[in-house]
Protein backbone atom coordinates (compact mmCIF):
# COMPACT_ATOMS: atom_id res chain seq x y z
CA UNK A 1 0.00 0.00 0.00
CA UNK A 2 2.58 2.51 1.00
CA UNK A 3 4.72 1.99 -2.35
CA UNK A 4 0.78 3.16 -4.23
CA UNK A 5 1.66 6.41 -2.49
CA UNK A 6 5.54 6.65 -3.01
CA UNK A 7 6.21 10.40 -4.83
CA UNK A 8 2.75 12.20 -4.72
CA UNK A 9 4.57 14.75 -2.18
CA UNK A 10 7.04 15.38 -4.72
CA UNK A 11 5.02 15.03 -7.29
CA UNK A 12 3.17 18.48 -5.93
CA UNK A 13 5.99 19.89 -5.18
CA UNK A 14 7.52 19.66 -8.76
CA UNK A 15 3.93 21.47 -10.01
CA UNK A 16 3.81 24.03 -7.40
CA UNK A 17 7.77 24.68 -8.25
CA UNK A 18 7.40 25.08 -11.81
CA UNK A 19 9.98 22.27 -12.42
CA UNK A 20 12.45 19.48 -11.24
CA UNK A 21 15.32 21.86 -11.28
CA UNK A 22 13.65 24.08 -8.57
CA UNK A 23 11.27 21.16 -6.92
CA UNK A 24 14.98 19.38 -6.06
CA UNK A 25 16.26 23.03 -4.47
CA UNK A 26 13.65 23.12 -2.08
CA UNK A 27 13.90 19.63 -1.24
CA UNK A 28 17.70 18.71 -1.29
CA UNK A 29 17.05 16.52 -3.69
CA UNK A 30 19.27 16.88 -7.62
CA UNK A 31 17.37 17.46 -10.71
CA UNK A 32 17.99 13.74 -11.97
CA UNK A 33 17.09 12.49 -8.58
CA UNK A 34 13.34 14.19 -8.52
CA UNK A 35 13.12 13.30 -12.64
CA UNK A 36 14.05 9.39 -11.92
CA UNK A 37 11.03 10.01 -9.29
CA UNK A 38 8.54 11.15 -11.31
CA UNK A 39 9.52 8.64 -14.09
CA UNK A 40 9.16 5.51 -11.18
CA UNK A 41 5.73 7.00 -10.80
CA UNK A 42 4.66 7.41 -14.29
CA UNK A 43 5.39 3.72 -14.86
CA UNK A 44 3.93 2.49 -11.65
CA UNK A 45 0.50 4.72 -12.88
CA UNK A 46 0.85 3.62 -16.52
CA UNK A 47 0.87 7.76 -17.99
CA UNK A 48 2.90 10.03 -18.67
CA UNK A 49 2.27 12.86 -16.11
CA UNK A 50 4.71 15.45 -17.60
CA UNK A 51 5.28 17.01 -21.41
CA UNK A 52 8.98 17.89 -21.02
CA UNK A 53 11.74 20.13 -22.97
CA UNK A 54 14.95 20.45 -22.41
CA UNK A 55 14.25 23.40 -20.57
CA UNK A 56 10.88 23.14 -18.98
CA UNK A 57 8.32 20.12 -17.83
CA UNK A 58 4.19 21.02 -18.24
CA UNK A 59 1.29 18.72 -17.10
CA UNK A 60 0.07 16.75 -19.59
CA UNK A 61 -4.29 16.62 -19.13
CA UNK A 62 -3.30 13.04 -17.10
CA UNK A 63 -0.87 14.87 -14.92
CA UNK A 64 -3.52 17.93 -14.44
CA UNK A 65 -6.03 15.39 -12.87
CA UNK A 66 -3.83 13.52 -11.05
CA UNK A 67 -2.19 16.85 -9.63
CA UNK A 68 -5.98 18.16 -8.85
CA UNK A 69 -6.74 14.79 -6.56
CA UNK A 70 -3.56 14.90 -5.02
CA UNK A 71 -3.99 18.46 -3.66
CA UNK A 72 -7.28 17.69 -2.19
CA UNK A 73 -5.65 14.65 -0.49
CA UNK A 74 -2.90 16.06 0.81
CA UNK A 75 -4.92 19.62 1.67
CA UNK A 76 -7.49 16.65 3.85
CA UNK A 77 -4.14 15.35 5.55
CA UNK A 78 -3.25 18.68 6.35
CA UNK A 79 -6.39 19.51 7.74
CA UNK A 80 -6.59 16.56 9.82
CA UNK A 81 -3.12 17.74 11.20
CA UNK A 82 -4.40 20.85 11.99
CA UNK A 83 -7.82 19.76 14.14
CA UNK A 84 -5.13 17.79 16.38
CA UNK A 85 -3.10 20.45 16.55
CA UNK A 86 -5.78 22.88 17.87
CA UNK A 87 -7.23 19.98 20.43
CA UNK A 88 -3.93 20.03 22.03
CA UNK A 89 -3.52 23.95 21.91
CA UNK A 90 -0.01 23.46 21.48
CA UNK A 91 2.04 25.53 18.96
CA UNK A 92 4.42 23.23 17.41
CA UNK A 93 5.97 22.94 14.13
CA UNK A 94 7.47 25.37 11.30
CA UNK A 95 6.22 28.51 10.46
CA UNK A 96 7.71 30.39 7.41
CA UNK A 97 6.85 34.01 7.54
CA UNK A 98 8.06 36.99 4.87
CA UNK A 99 7.48 40.25 5.43
CA UNK A 100 9.12 43.64 4.14
CA UNK A 101 12.38 44.31 5.12
CA UNK A 102 12.15 47.71 7.03
CA UNK A 103 9.11 47.27 8.26
CA UNK A 104 9.49 43.53 9.22
CA UNK A 105 13.13 44.84 11.32
CA UNK A 106 11.81 47.20 12.96
CA UNK A 107 8.04 46.41 14.05
CA UNK A 108 7.03 42.81 13.43
CA UNK A 109 10.55 40.70 13.98
CA UNK A 110 10.50 41.73 17.68
CA UNK A 111 7.00 40.46 17.99
CA UNK A 112 7.50 37.08 16.36
CA UNK A 113 10.67 36.58 18.44
CA UNK A 114 8.76 36.97 21.47
CA UNK A 115 6.01 34.55 20.36
CA UNK A 116 9.18 32.34 19.28
CA UNK A 117 10.42 32.74 23.29
CA UNK A 118 6.95 31.79 24.56
CA UNK A 119 6.60 28.69 22.61
CA UNK A 120 9.91 26.88 22.69
CA UNK A 121 8.68 23.88 19.73
CA UNK A 122 8.07 26.73 17.67
CA UNK A 123 10.31 26.43 14.46
CA UNK A 124 10.40 30.15 13.01
CA UNK A 125 11.85 31.05 9.52
CA UNK A 126 11.70 34.57 8.48
CA UNK A 127 12.38 35.97 5.09
CA UNK A 128 13.32 40.07 4.90
CA UNK A 129 12.22 41.34 0.84
CA UNK A 130 10.34 43.45 -0.27
CA UNK A 131 9.64 41.45 -3.38
CA UNK A 132 5.73 40.16 -4.04
CA UNK A 133 6.43 36.44 -2.52
CA UNK A 134 4.01 33.70 -4.44
CA UNK A 135 3.53 32.35 -0.72
CA UNK A 136 1.87 28.92 -2.54
CA UNK A 137 4.86 29.00 -5.03
CA UNK A 138 7.71 29.46 -2.56
CA UNK A 139 6.20 27.38 0.40
CA UNK A 140 5.10 30.19 3.25
CA UNK A 141 3.12 29.95 5.47
CA UNK A 142 1.89 33.57 6.48
CA UNK A 143 2.92 37.13 4.73
CA UNK A 144 2.81 40.40 6.03
CA UNK A 145 2.30 42.81 3.65
CA UNK A 146 1.71 46.29 3.32
CA UNK A 147 -0.58 48.50 0.85
CA UNK A 148 -4.17 47.57 -0.44
CA UNK A 149 -5.25 44.26 -1.81
CA UNK A 150 -7.56 42.88 -4.48
CA UNK A 151 -10.20 40.34 -4.15
CA UNK A 152 -9.69 36.81 -5.47
CA UNK A 153 -9.41 33.02 -4.13
CA UNK A 154 -5.93 31.55 -3.74
CA UNK A 155 -5.34 33.60 -0.48
CA UNK A 156 -6.65 34.63 2.85
CA UNK A 157 -5.95 38.09 4.22
CA UNK A 158 -6.43 39.79 7.45
CA UNK A 159 -5.68 44.07 8.70
CA UNK A 160 -3.43 44.22 11.31
CA UNK A 161 -2.76 47.86 11.33
CA UNK A 162 -2.69 51.32 9.59
CA UNK A 163 0.49 53.00 9.63
CA UNK A 164 0.56 56.69 9.27
CA UNK A 165 2.06 58.54 6.85
CA UNK A 166 4.09 61.65 7.65
CA UNK A 167 5.10 64.48 5.38
CA UNK A 168 8.68 65.76 6.88
CA UNK A 169 11.51 67.83 6.44
CA UNK A 170 14.87 68.90 8.19
CA UNK A 171 14.79 71.88 9.85
CA UNK A 172 17.14 73.58 8.17
CA UNK A 173 15.89 72.44 4.56
CA UNK A 174 12.71 74.26 5.83
CA UNK A 175 14.48 77.55 6.92
CA UNK A 176 16.41 77.60 3.08
CA UNK A 177 12.96 76.96 0.90
CA UNK A 178 10.31 77.26 3.79
CA UNK A 179 7.29 74.98 4.44
CA UNK A 180 4.68 74.67 1.34
CA UNK A 181 1.42 75.66 2.36
CA UNK A 182 -0.31 73.74 -1.00
CA UNK A 183 0.26 71.15 -3.22
CA UNK A 184 1.23 73.22 -5.40
CA UNK A 185 3.68 74.51 -3.40
CA UNK A 186 5.39 71.21 -3.69
CA UNK A 187 6.58 71.56 -7.01
CA UNK A 188 8.72 74.30 -6.26
CA UNK A 189 10.47 71.88 -3.75
CA UNK A 190 13.07 68.98 -3.99
CA UNK A 191 11.33 66.24 -3.32
CA UNK A 192 12.41 62.25 -2.12
CA UNK A 193 9.97 59.96 -3.36
CA UNK A 194 9.86 55.87 -3.20
CA UNK A 195 11.31 54.65 -6.25
CA UNK A 196 9.52 51.05 -7.67
CA UNK A 197 9.66 49.12 -11.08
CA UNK A 198 11.47 52.81 -12.40
CA UNK A 199 9.00 54.81 -11.40
CA UNK A 200 8.26 57.12 -8.34
CA UNK A 201 5.02 55.90 -6.14
CA UNK A 202 2.58 58.79 -5.54
CA UNK A 203 2.51 60.77 -2.37
CA UNK A 204 -1.11 60.85 -0.92
CA UNK A 205 -1.94 64.15 0.65
CA UNK A 206 -4.74 66.88 1.61
CA UNK A 207 -5.55 69.04 -1.08
CA UNK A 208 -7.49 72.64 0.09
CA UNK A 209 -10.59 71.17 1.32
CA UNK A 210 -9.19 68.34 3.21
CA UNK A 211 -9.58 65.54 0.93
CA UNK A 212 -6.95 62.75 0.20
CA UNK A 213 -5.74 62.95 -3.20
CA UNK A 214 -2.84 61.33 -5.11
CA UNK A 215 0.36 63.58 -5.97
CA UNK A 216 2.62 62.21 -8.62
CA UNK A 217 6.25 63.87 -7.37
CA UNK A 218 9.36 63.50 -9.46
CA UNK A 219 12.91 64.22 -8.14
CA UNK A 220 16.27 64.01 -8.97
CA UNK A 221 17.25 61.16 -7.09
CA UNK A 222 16.29 57.39 -7.39
CA UNK A 223 15.58 55.93 -3.78
CA UNK A 224 14.72 52.47 -3.22
CA UNK A 225 14.72 51.90 0.51
CA UNK A 226 12.73 54.02 2.93
CA UNK A 227 15.54 54.66 5.29
CA UNK A 228 18.08 56.20 2.73
CA UNK A 229 15.21 58.13 2.01
CA UNK A 230 14.91 59.82 5.84
CA UNK A 231 18.54 59.57 5.97
CA UNK A 232 18.66 61.91 2.93
CA UNK A 233 15.76 64.34 3.91
CA UNK A 234 17.40 64.44 7.96
CA UNK A 235 20.88 66.11 5.47
CA UNK A 236 18.19 68.53 3.80
CA UNK A 237 18.26 67.30 0.87
CA UNK A 238 14.69 67.37 0.47
CA UNK A 239 10.66 66.93 1.38
CA UNK A 240 9.72 62.73 2.27
CA UNK A 241 6.54 61.30 2.70
CA UNK A 242 7.77 58.14 5.05
CA UNK A 243 5.75 56.06 7.91
CA UNK A 244 5.88 57.48 11.03
CA UNK A 245 7.72 54.98 12.86
CA UNK A 246 10.41 54.74 10.84
CA UNK A 247 10.63 58.01 11.46
CA UNK A 248 9.76 58.68 15.04
CA UNK A 249 13.03 58.80 16.72
CA UNK A 250 14.70 61.54 14.26
CA UNK A 251 11.49 63.67 14.56
CA UNK A 252 11.85 63.19 18.55
CA UNK A 253 16.02 64.54 18.44
CA UNK A 254 14.67 67.67 15.93
CA UNK A 255 15.93 66.10 12.89
CA UNK A 256 13.18 66.04 10.97
CA UNK A 257 9.79 68.04 11.39
CA UNK A 258 6.38 67.03 10.19
CA UNK A 259 4.45 69.30 7.47
CA UNK A 260 1.07 69.75 7.76
CA UNK A 261 0.14 68.31 11.00
CA UNK A 262 -2.91 69.92 11.78
CA UNK A 263 -4.23 68.12 8.67
CA UNK A 264 -5.72 64.89 7.32
CA UNK A 265 -3.02 62.19 6.86
CA UNK A 266 -2.83 59.15 4.93
CA UNK A 267 -1.98 55.76 6.01
CA UNK A 268 -0.78 52.75 4.59
CA UNK A 269 -2.51 49.55 5.04
CA UNK A 270 -0.85 46.29 6.77
CA UNK A 271 -2.17 42.51 6.01
CA UNK A 272 -1.38 39.28 7.29
CA UNK A 273 -1.64 36.81 4.66
CA UNK A 274 -2.21 33.18 4.30
CA UNK A 275 -2.66 30.66 1.84
CA UNK A 276 -6.72 29.95 1.49
CA UNK A 277 -7.76 26.69 3.39
CA UNK A 278 -9.94 24.64 5.14
CA UNK A 279 -8.46 24.89 8.60
CA UNK A 280 -5.64 27.30 9.92
CA UNK A 281 -2.98 25.73 11.89
CA UNK A 282 -2.72 26.89 15.16
CA UNK A 283 0.77 28.18 15.12
CA UNK A 284 -0.52 30.66 12.09
CA UNK A 285 -3.52 31.74 13.82
CA UNK A 286 -2.26 32.72 17.33
CA UNK A 287 1.02 34.50 15.20
CA UNK A 288 -2.02 36.84 13.45
CA UNK A 289 -3.74 37.28 16.86
CA UNK A 290 -0.56 38.42 18.29
CA UNK A 291 0.52 40.46 15.18
CA UNK A 292 -2.72 41.94 15.39
CA UNK A 293 -2.54 42.94 18.92
CA UNK A 294 1.33 44.28 19.39
CA UNK A 295 1.06 46.17 15.90
CA UNK A 296 -1.84 48.43 17.48
CA UNK A 297 0.30 49.60 20.28
CA UNK A 298 3.05 50.83 18.07
CA UNK A 299 3.06 54.55 18.01
CA UNK A 300 1.00 56.53 15.16
CA UNK A 301 -0.35 53.23 13.80
CA UNK A 302 -4.18 52.86 14.05
CA UNK A 303 -5.43 49.08 14.46
CA UNK A 304 -8.06 47.67 11.94
CA UNK A 305 -10.21 44.09 12.36
CA UNK A 306 -10.39 41.91 9.35
CA UNK A 307 -12.39 42.55 6.31
CA UNK A 308 -15.56 41.49 7.88
CA UNK A 309 -14.78 41.58 11.90
CA UNK A 310 -14.63 38.17 12.01
CA UNK A 311 -12.01 35.25 12.71
CA UNK A 312 -9.27 34.73 10.23
CA UNK A 313 -10.39 31.74 8.75
CA UNK A 314 -13.16 33.78 7.26
CA UNK A 315 -11.74 36.92 5.97
CA UNK A 316 -11.45 38.05 2.35
CA UNK A 317 -10.37 36.86 -0.37
CA UNK A 318 -7.33 38.11 -2.28
CA UNK A 319 -5.57 37.35 -5.26
CA UNK A 320 -2.15 35.38 -5.36
CA UNK A 321 0.43 37.86 -6.65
Amino acid sequence: MRDRFDGVQLFVEVVEAGGFAKAGERLSLTRSAVGKAIARMEERLGVQLFQRTTRTQCLTEDGQQYYERCLRAIEELRAGETMLENGRREVVGKLRVTLPVLFGRYCVAPILRAYARHHPKLELELNFTDRQVDLIAEGFDLAVRNGRLDNGSTLRARRLVNQRKVLCASPAYLVERSEPHTLADLMKHELLPYWRNDHALAWQLPDASGALVDVRVASRLRLNDLEVIADAAVEGMGLAWLPFWLIRERMQRGELVEIWGDRPSAAMECYAVWPAAQYLPLRSRLAIDVLAEELEKFPGNRAQGDFNGNSPSVTSKITNP
